[in-house]
């Protein structure tokens, strides 16, 4: 729309306005220019800056050996409290006594159990040695045994030869006298047949019969002779193995005498062993109702109070803080970053309550950090899903504080590689993980 009306609100005066002649007279264009290309001629410098990558984490002090942390003294026994010997805050040393106990089972009230189970020992090892005398005893006897057995076999045996010998001697005897009676006989017949024919008298027929007579009588004396030969070699074979029986049911009765005893000796011995336990088991518990200090440090804190209080069986009375300890730091980095840890890196530590000013990106520029190198890392997550790191102080850098104490808090930084100012920004804008380079190796020695 044209401004073609006398009275339009847009035209102004600019007679009576000063300071809008004084703002039109100045020329500020081009000093506004050279601010703007100044600051970005600074920024883009700034962007070439040396920048130190690095990895952030909180953590907390602790030790780098299980025996420097803080631990809990326990009962080994249940027990009775008689008497406290320590107090919060006091200084023990390996060995001191703590706390001193009285028994409360039934079992273990005789204040003589000791010297008892050792009187039931003694006794038990005698009946050890009873029964191996004993054994020793039956070993004599089964050889005597086997000894006088062979003897008797032997014995035995020349009888049942003789008696063979003697059966031989009869048997040629009583065919001696079978012939013999033969002769007769032919004899007596020839010296009949001749009387009858009137060449013999009846005196020498009547001789011949006697002699027949007598031949027949002899046969049967060594016939006699000759069973009885042979019932003396029945009585031998069956004294021979009457012998054989006795020795050997005397032998394995004397056998099984020896196998109960040994059977009595194992048991005696099995008790022993036991019995043995047990008065380990005993002198070891009077040794139990002082609990002592393991190791030299500060009594921190009593858990169990009183006198007369029953404490149980493996619970904690108090807690002592050691008095040596070799500091570290247990920081948690998140697994994109796990990748970029290893054992050595170098890092900076800020402890809480600690003054410093900290710049991430330039490490040497801060004040009040400490050096420290990863010393270990967790081969599995924490539940939250974390890696937990340990770093230990770096020898080549300042000692860390005499003052600080296991438990306190640290923000620590581990220190990757150096890249421009800008690069970072860009890595940071696009979601990129940091840039990390290792060392090449380049001794020949150590790759072979």
């Amino acid at each position: 729309m044209l401004n073609l009306s006398p009275e339009n609100v847009n035209q102004i005066d600019q007679k009576g306005l000063k300071s809008l002649h004084r703002v039109e007279q100045k020329k500020s264009s081009h000093k506004l220019l050279k601010v703007i290309y100044a600051f970005f001629i600074i920024l883009f410098l700034i962007l070439f800056l040396p920048w130190t990558q690095n990895i952030r984490s909180k953590g907390s002090l602790t030790t780098l050996r299980p025996e420097q942390k803080p631990q809990t003294i326990n009962t080994i026994i249940p027990g009775r409290i008689e008497k406290w010997f320590v107090k919060d805050g006091d200084i023990v040393k390996k060995g001191d006594t703590i706390l001193f106990l009285s028994e409360v089972k039934n079992d273990y009230l005789d204040t003589n159990l000791v010297g008892r189970t050792q009187k039931q020992l003694k006794t038990k090892e005698l009946s050890v040695v009873s029964y191996t005398d004993k054994i020793q005893s039956l070993d004599n006897r089964i050889d005597a045994l086997i000894e006088s057995a062979g003897l008797k076999l032997q014995q035995a045996k020349i009888k049942l030869t003789q008696a063979n010998l003697k059966l031989k001697s009869d048997s040629i005897e009583y065919q001696t006298t079978q012939i013999n009676l033969k002769v007769a006989e032919d004899q007596y017949e020839r010296t009949e047949k001749l009387y009858k024919d009137g060449l013999k008298s009846k005196t020498d027929l009547e001789a011949r019969k006697v002699a027949m007579q007598r031949a027949e009588a002899n046969k049967i004396g060594a016939q006699q002779k000759f069973l009885q030969s042979k019932n003396d070699i029945i009585d031998a074979r069956v004294e021979l193995n009457s012998i054989q029986a006795k020795y050997r049911d005397e032998v394995s009765k004397a056998e099984s005498d020896k196998f109960t005893a040994l059977s009595s000796m194992y048991d005696a011995e099995v008790d022993v062993t036991k019995m043995q336990g047990q008065l380990v088991n005993y002198s070891v518990r009077n040794g139990m109702y002082y609990i002592l200090a393991p190791q030299d440090g500060v009594v921190t804190a009593v858990l169990s109070g009183g006198i007369g209080e029953t404490v149980k069986e493996g619970q904690a009375i108090a807690t002592i803080m050691p008095k040596n300890y070799d500091l570290a730091i247990e920081m948690y980095v998140r697994p994109v970053d796990l990748p970029l840890v290893q054992k050595g890196q170098k890092v900076r530590v800020q402890f809480d309550g600690w003054p410093a000013v900290v710049f991430s990106g330039w490490p040497s520029s801060s004040f009040g950090t400490f050096g420290g190198e990863v010393f270990a890392i967790d081969n599995f997550a924490s539940p939250d899903g974390t890696f937990r790191v340990l770093v230990a102080p770096d020898k080549n850098d300042r000692k860390w504080p005499e003052q600080l104490r296991v438990g306190g808090g640290s923000n620590s930084m581990l220190l990757l590689n150096n890249v421009p100012l800008g690069y970072e920004f860009w890595r940071q804008i696009n979601g990129f993980p940091p840039d990390f380079y290792q060392k090449k190796n380049t001794d020949i020695k150590a790759k072979k």
